[in-house]
């Protein structure tokens, strides 16, 4: 039995996730968990709030035991682009590329 949890359009870029994602991936959930309260990136308290929706989806969807679970997949999908403008010198504009991310785990008992 798995139980997963999505988040789509989080506004941060998907290679910023992607670091932290690796360091809890394959892990147990109370494992992960410890880890990403001591990990000083952005990225961390939204994948650990995804970790706790589908810690809680588990539970009360699939009524799963939350002992014993493990991150079975952590993955991050590039979402759409936000396009910007700056203005640069003499009359020119640059583009700023605003990325997003659509985060998805998965956790499967042992």
């Amino acid at each position: 039995m798995e139980a997963t949890a999505k988040a789509k359009f989080v506004r941060i870029a998907p290679r910023k996730v992607r670091m932290v994602m690796d360091m809890v991936r394959g892990k147990p959930v109370e494992e992960a968990l410890q880890t990403l309260g001591l990990v000083r990136k952005a990225a961390s308290p939204i994948i650990e709030k995804i970790i706790r929706s589908a810690l809680a989806n588990a539970e009360n969807n699939h009524g799963m035991s939350t002992d014993g679970l493990v991150i079975k997949k952590a993955y991050v999908d590039e979402g759409p682009t936000l396009k910007r403008f700056m203005p640069r010198a003499m009359g020119r504009a640059t583009m700023i590329r605003k990325r997003t991310s659509h985060i998805t785990v998965v956790l499967a008992e042992k």
